[in-house]
């Protein structure tokens, strides 16, 4: 990234909640909640409509949701500059605990969490023919980096522009290749089988051939200038989350019967979710604080461990549970908590800066 650009993001960095959330972003719970409505609504009164739409497959990839999925994530990834990671080299430690977050200690806290209250506690309350696939859910949610929302959480607490694009960058390179053993690994632990060629072709359909598309998108937009490119993001920078919300709506169309049926679920799931988030996010923020990194980088790297890739988390759990699967269903459950939960998050270490910085290196 040039200096220039790094110094434009950092001027920008200090801006309010209401400047640097866009309206999308800002009410994203109420847009669920509306697509939940939505989608049960219309899959009771149209289920012809939607059983259609959910035979379009090819190999097992539904068409319009893979369409929707490519639209979601390809605009956020144009956004990554994979060039920001030689910057890892000026926050080692920073670095440092945001890898041992989010793929040593983020994963297997929610495969925990996950056993812990899906099987044990909320057990009696939760259909048992799903049990395990609320469970494959909050892991793939786990399993997967935030990418794009961690820009947003990132300004809104003054954090360093490139540490934050270095390590988004880091973990996207790292997914390509983890995400795969990493959420075969935790679903063989707790007793879930899936076929490691529908978990690779999720991993080239929803990462790498994204990745390429969107760094060669950036590369062509990026010839007409940093405002150009600017000039673009803003545009494209709705498509994600509407992609989102329509999949969203198919979603609830098919698992309208079983939320009338049992409307607990969606609160006994976003249990884990949430004391995911603000246990992931607390550690990594005291052990910056313990490695003597800046506040600026502290927060990132906290923000970053405690959100997520919602959307590449609800196009696997489709593509390996389908649309009815308590899988599904649990992914946009992250959806549906993870704004105000980061908010709350970002709000805290705002609010704690005086602590963070009142001790010595």
């Amino acid at each position: 990234m040039s200096a220039q650009c790094g110094a434009a993001i950092k001027r920008s960095s200090g801006s309010r909640e209401k400047s640097a959330m866009s309206v999308f972003e800002r009410y994203l719970t109420i847009w669920v909640l509306l697509c939940i409505v939505a989608g049960i609504a219309l899959g009771q009164m149209l289920p012809g409509v939607f059983q259609a739409i959910g035979r379009l497959e090819v190999a097992q990839v539904n068409l319009p949701v893979g369409l929707l999925i490519w639209v979601m994530i390809v605009p956020m990834l144009v956004k990554v500059d994979f060039g920001a990671l030689h910057e890892v080299r000026r926050h080692v430690r920073g670095i440092g605990v945001t890898l041992f977050i989010n793929w040593l200690v983020k994963p297997f806290s929610m495969a925990f969490l996950g056993w812990l209250f899906v099987r044990q506690f909320f057990a009696p309350w939760l259909p048992h023919d799903q049990l395990d696939s609320y469970v494959a859910g909050l892991i793939l949610l786990a399993a997967a980096p935030c990418t794009a929302m961690v820009f947003v959480w990132s300004r809104l607490s003054d954090g360093d522009p490139l540490f934050t694009l270095s390590q988004v960058a880091l973990n996207d390179t790292i997914m390509i290749f983890a995400f795969a053993p990493l959420v075969a690994f935790l679903l063989g632990i707790s007793a879930i089988v899936v076929p490691w060629d529908t978990l690779f072709a999720s991993v080239v359909l929803y990462i790498l051939i994204p990745v390429v598309l969107a760094q060669l998108w950036r590369r062509s937009l990026l010839k007409g200038g940093q405002a150009a490119f600017d000039a673009a993001m803003a545009k494209i920078g709705p498509w994600s989350i509407s992609a989102l919300l329509a999949t969203l709506v198919l979603l609830f169309a098919f698992q309208g019967k079983a939320i009338i049926a049992q409307p607990l679920v969606i609160a006994l799931l976003a249990v884990p979710i949430l004391i995911q988030v603000f246990f992931n996010s607390a550690l990594a923020y005291w052990l910056n604080r313990q490695v003597g990194e800046q506040h600026s980088v502290a927060c990132p790297s906290a923000l970053i461990g405690a959100s997520n890739f919602f959307e590449l988390a609800v196009a696997a759990a489709i593509s390996l549970f389908g649309f009815e699967s308590g899988a599904a269903l649990a992914t946009v459950v992250g959806v549906l908590v993870e704004v105000p939960a980061m908010l709350l998050v970002v709000r805290a270490v705002n609010a704690s800066r005086g602590w963070y910085i009142e001790r010595k290196f």
